[in-house]
This record gives C-alpha cells, sequence and structure tokens, in this order.
C-alpha cells in the first residue's frame, strides 16, 4: 500500500493531554495513511467505521475491523495505519482513575453491539475537550463505564511481531502465499527445520502454534477482502486457502463471533443509518 505523507496537524499527539481532567474526542474521515509512534497519558477508545486499521506497538500488530474498537491504554507507544484514507475513526480518549477495572489496563479489540454503536454516534457532535460536569462528560464518562460489562471478549485480532529474523522470512512466506494451502511439515522443510525444531520457535518467539499464528492471519485477509466489497464469501475463502465454505465459516465464527455473511450484513445496516 502507497503511504502519504503525515498531513494532518497532529490533532490528538497536541492537544490530547493538554487539560488533564477533561475527556478529549475527536472524529474524523482518516485522510491519511499514517500516524506514527506516539503515546498520551489518557487512555484512548478507538472506533473504526468504513475499512481495516492497523495498530502497532512495540511488540504486537493489531487489525482493528470496521465495526470494532480497540482500547490502548494510557502511555503505551503506538502507531495507527489505516487502510484506506477513507476511515472513519471515532476518538474518545479517557484521563486515568484510581482504581480502575482490569479492563482498563491493557490493550485490546472489541466488536461494537447496538447499544455502544447508538451512543458513539451520538458523540458524532462533540469535538475537543469534554468538560467534568457537563452532560457530554457524563456521557462520555457512561461509555467507558459500560466497557466491561458489553465487552467480556477480547477479540484474537492481533499477531505478535517476531523477534527472531529466521521467523521473519518464514511469516513473509505465509503472508504471501495466503491463497494457497500452506502445510507445517512442508514450510518446516523449505526452510531447513526438523517439524519439532519449528515448532519449539513459534512457541518461543511468538506464544502460539504455527496453525493459530496461519489461522489468524488467514482470516484477517479475510476481513479484509470482504470489506472492499468485490468478492462474494465463497470466493474470499477461496482467497485465503479455503476450499470449503462451511469451515472458512466456521473459523470466521469461532474469531469474531460472527459469520462471514452476517459481518457484511452489519457493515451495509451501519451504512444506511448514515
Amino acid at each position: 500500500m502507497e503511504k502519504s505523507p503525515f498531513k494532518v496537524d497532529k490533532y490528538y499527539i497536541k492537544r490530547v493531554d493538554a487539560d488533564p481532567k477533561s475527556i478529549y474526542c475527536h472524529h474524523d474521515i482518516m485522510g491519511e495513511l499514517l500516524v506514527p509512534t506516539h503515546k498520551h497519558e489518557k487512555a484512548q477508545m478507538l472506533y473504526a467505521e468504513g475499512d481495516v486499521v492497523f495498530v502497532t506497538t512495540e511488540t504486537k500488530s493489531y487489525f482493528l475491523p470496521a465495526r470494532h474498537f480497540i482500547w490502548i491504554p494510557a502511555g503505551l507507544e503506538h502507531s495507527i495505519e489505516p487502510k484506506s484514507e477513507h476511515v472513519m475513526m471515532r476518538n474518545l480518549y479517557f484521563p486515568v482513575e484510581e482504581n480502575e477495572e482490569e479492563f482498563y489496563k491493557s490493550e485490546g479489540i472489541y466488536p461494537v453491539n447496538n447499544l455502544l454503536l447508538q451512543m458513539m454516534l451520538f458523540t458524532n457532535r462533540w469535538n475537543g475537550d469534554l468538560e467534568e460536569g457537563t452532560p457530554n462528560f457524563s456521557i462520555a464518562k457512561a461509555i467507558k463505564a459500560i466497557l466491561p460489562q458489553i465487552c467480556p471478549t477480547n477479540l484474537p485480532l492481533e499477531l505478535p511481531q517476531p523477534k527472531d529474523k529466521r521467523l521473519g522470512k518464514i511469516l513473509r512466506h505465509v503472508e504471501n502465499n495466503l491463497g494457497e494451502t500452506i502445510l507445517f511439515s512442508n514450510v518446516a522443510h523449505e526452510f531447513g527445520y526438523s517439524e519439532r525444531s519449528l515448532s519449539r520457535l513459534f512457541r518461543k518467539d511468538l506464544k502460539m502454534s504455527f496453525i493459530q499464528y496461519y489461522t489468524i492471519r488467514r482470516i484477517l485477509k479475510a476481513i479484509e477482502l470482504l470489506l472492499e466489497r468485490k468478492l462474494s464469501v465463497k470466493e474470499v475463502a477461496e482467497e485465503v486457502g479455503y476450499n470449503s465454505v462451511p469451515t472458512f465459516s466456521n473459523t470466521f465464527f469461532k474469531i469474531l463471533g460472527q459469520r462471514p455473511s452476517d459481518y457484511l450484513n452489519g457493515e451495509e445496516i451501519l451504512e444506511k443509518s448514515k
């Protein structure tokens, strides 16, 4: 993907923490293809519409699909890279409170249900600092308060960054051949490993097995293709190496909690509600 220069006024990097007690709000079409690595003293709730957003920390690459949000704890360095400059990003930045629940202390990606969607769309009229004691501040704080209750499951939509350069070559091979059925035994042989030693390398470096990594990467690619709306579910399944649509649909459901067709229908409903 060709990157354009960093164009915006760095709104959130400069203004988010200016008032440490406020909740900062910013919604806008992305209009750029990279927000460089930065951090803020407030926690960030980033909700995406229209396409995929890649959020990268020092140790992981997060894949934020449309109609999901990522919670980014305060002080965590991260970069943001949307797949398209037309992505709508809705951001709320919350000051850290004493004795917060564990939910707020680690990053994670969560689906947005209808209740949360309507609350986020309601904030569309806001911009800038929401001051304590105002109705808008209270509504935004209520959004934060309900998250642990309505978002019990952190979706596995992230992939670890390899530290071992040897693994980097193998993962690039996987990336370049997602449309094929990749067998672990063949990968081990091609790169000069025994299956046992390569399995240990995956577990040691990535903290997951090859099949776990491969499955998540295929589904992440499938989400990208579905959002492009150019291929049918059957064609998307084939593009990420599944010969069976039911198997693809079941795997998609295990990771996202919904079928590919339901995911597409949800996007269409959101478009009509705007």
